[in-house]
């Protein structure tokens, strides 16, 4: 059941991190008008099922008028709201305040912070820290995303294969940027999907262009050629082209049915089934999309 609705904002970000599995950055396009985001939320008021409205990117607060906006819209149709944020605009403690207090008026649920090396220098005085003191002070919930630059972990005691940890999904910019000197398995151990529900999606992801997305650049329906109520309502991962053979045996079962050869090992299920989807865009690019999403113009590259 569908309880999560998060809008892409914007793909547009003042960073441009090597683990952005969207490849966000400044010159990146794509962002919500007010009336996009008043037209999707009235479809899922539709559905019956959607709790929670998160605004995110790229990064929101570039478009704090449009983020502000949608906020208070999905407030008062009723739903949980919460935004992402990399806090570059929190300069200061008292400056941050500013920046918060209208967001706090719209009874907003959840703040979420980048506070990790990819974003910010470690050490106390970050912007995500200073973001975190000032919401703690007006009593605002909010709470940190620690990404950290992956690690090669040894296995306990001298069994098994190291183990890959710090949290960063190897799709997008990762894969450019992240898995260079990472252990590697081969592609035929890799039989299901680990990170997304893709028969029974909880989430979804929305973004300007219109692509309505179960995983990041897999679509299943543009909202602006079909209402999102009517998308969601009729997805049946069994007569996906994509969602088919990954909901039944992962990136292995993918790339078997396509005929798709990748040489070499991948870090993870991610990793693989990225490269995979990346060379069957031409094919189906009305499912894998935005193209952006994967490092390609709308050209081609």
């Amino acid at each position: 059941m569908l309880t999560g609705i998060h809008f892409l904002l914007t793909y547009a970000c003042n960073y441009e991190c090597d683990h952005c599995f969207l490849y966000c950055g400044p010159s990146a396009e794509g962002t919500f008008t007010v009336a996009q985001i008043r037209e999707v939320l009235a479809e899922v008021k539709k559905l019956g099922t959607v709790e929670w409205i998160y605004f995110e990117g790229g990064e929101p607060f570039l478009y704090f008028p449009i983020m502000m906006e949608g906020l208070q819209l999905a407030s008062g149709m009723g739903f949980k709201a919460g935004v992402v944020t990399n806090c570059y605009w929190a300069t200061a403690v008292e400056d941050a305040a500013l920046w918060l207090a209208p967001i706090y008026k719209t009874n907003i649920e959840d703040l979420s912070l980048s506070d990790d090396a990819f974003h910010h220098e470690d050490g106390e005085e970050n912007p995500a820290k200073r973001a975190a003191e000032a919401a703690a002070k007006m009593g605002m919930p909010a709470g940190s995303i620690c990404i950290e630059k992956p690690t090669v972990q040894p296995p306990t005691e001298g069994k098994g294969e190291p183990v890959v940890g710090g949290g960063a999904l190897f799709k997008g910019r990762a894969v450019e940027k992240l898995t260079d000197g990472l252990p590697t398995k081969p592609p035929d151990i890799f039989c299901e999907c680990t990170h997304e529900e893709l028969i029974a999606p909880k989430r979804i992801h929305v973004d300007s262009f219109g692509n309505v997305q179960v995983c990041q650049g897999l679509s299943i329906g543009n909202m602006w050629e079909k209402p999102f109520s009517e998308i969601i309502t009729e997805y049946d991962a069994a007569t996906h082209p994509i969602c088919r053979p990954l909901s039944r045996g992962g990136p292995a079962e993918l790339a078997k049915t396509y005929n798709v050869e990748l040489d070499g090992e991948f870090v993870d299920e991610c990793h693989y089934c990225y490269l995979i989807r990346r060379s069957l865009i031409e094919k189906f690019p009305e499912y894998l999309a935005p193209r952006q999403v994967y490092g390609l113009t709308e050209e081609g590259d």
